[in-house]
Parts: C-alpha cells; structure tokens; sequence
C-alpha cells in the first residue's frame, strides 16, 4: 500500500512540475504592447508581424489554441526567430486592459474583417494582410501556414 501511494503521490508530483514548465515558455516570448511599436518593430527587425484576435476572457477556442500553440516550444522558436507578436484582445471584463488598448484592437478588428475568434492575421509593416487563419483547429495545422507566412514577408 505504501508503494502504491508512494507511486501515485512521485506521478502526479511530476505531472505537476511537467505542466508548470509548458506554461511558462509562452510567457517568454515578447508580445507588443502597442500596435503602433509593433509595425515599427516589423520595418526595423524585417518580420512579420502576426496579430493575434482573441477574447481572452471569454473564448474557449482561444485559450485552447493560447495554451496549445503560443506556449509550446516549437512555437516559441519560431517566434523568437522570426516573427513581432501582438495580441488584439476583446475581452467581456473591459477592465482587463486599458481603453485606449481596447479601442485600437477594436479598429484592427474592424480594419482586418475579423469576424471570430481566435483569428490570426500576418500582416507586413505596411500593414499589407499577407494571410489569416480562422479558428482553433490542431495546432500543428498552424505551422506550415506560419511558416509560409514567414517566407512570404
């Protein structure tokens, strides 16, 4: 009994610790915190610039495809290497970000016809669209077209 217990309480400790590290790679990446140094960003570095439009709050789809994608470390990589992130939130609770947040993404949702969440938008420094994706479908569906997003820019 005592080996059982042992067993049970050494799995879900290490489930736990594997877990928290998962988490935390997405924290590592650097998103803008303004649109406007976002495109500057993009023309200086020479990336694309990848908008992501959730309702973090709100959406379950998006925290899916947050927690799947934007923290994995394939993701990361990728990112790290070759892409500006920014993130268009439209929360329920307003209170979640600043106004003035909150009317810009609003405009970029308007601007860019999104329509549903999660949708991301690459888009060059010009903010010329170089491609979306709608939805939360497998993430690993996502990197072929992230990668060809890339090599369009």
């Amino acid at each position: 009994m005592k080996t059982f217990l042992f067993s049970i309480t050494l799995f879900l400790l290490v489930s736990f610790s594997v877990a928290g590290q998962n988490s935390s790679r997405g924290k590592d990446l650097k998103w803008q915190s303004s649109y406007k140094k976002a495109l500057k960003k993009s023309k200086k570095e020479k990336k694309p610039l990848l908008i992501y439009f959730t309702g973090s709050d709100w959406c379950g789809p998006c925290k899916v495809l947050d927690k799947k994608l934007f923290h994995s470390e394939k993701f990361g990589k990728i990112a790290k290497k070759d892409l500006i992130l920014y993130t268009a939130d439209s929360p329920r609770n307003t209170d979640l970000i600043d106004a003035s947040d909150l009317k810009v993404n609003k405009y970029l949702k308007k601007k860019f016809k999104v329509k549903s969440f999660p949708t991301i938008v690459f888009v060059n420094h010009k903010e010329k669209v170089l491609g979306t994706k709608k939805g939360l479908i497998i993430t690993d569906y996502y990197y072929p077209f992230i990668e060809s997003m890339i090599k369009k820019y």
